[in-house]
């Protein structure tokens, strides 16, 4: 039987993966992380554990965003201002 959280953990992955395309240490090395940490907990069953580990991976991918915008925020400074 399928599970019917799937489809988020899916969304959720591909999400994640296109964010780790800016990661400072590199696309492969978030890439390669987040596949193994998928792959950590693809045997767990319980929905309500499911949804927990989605939700955390949503927080991941808020402070990604995050850290991005501030990075950008930066670049435009400092291109702007001398310091």
């Amino acid at each position: 039987m399928a599970n019917p959280l799937r489809p988020e953990v899916v969304r959720l992955y591909k999400n994640l993966l296109y964010l780790g395309r800016e990661y400072p240490k590199g696309a492969d090395y978030f890439r390669d992380r987040l596949r193994a940490a998928f792959a950590k907990n693809k045997c767990v069953q319980d929905p309500e554990q499911i949804k927990q580990m989605i939700a955390r991976g949503e927080h991941v991918a808020r402070e990604l965003e995050a850290l991005y915008y501030l990075r950008k925020y930066r670049a435009m400074k400092k291109r702007y201002y001398e310091e």
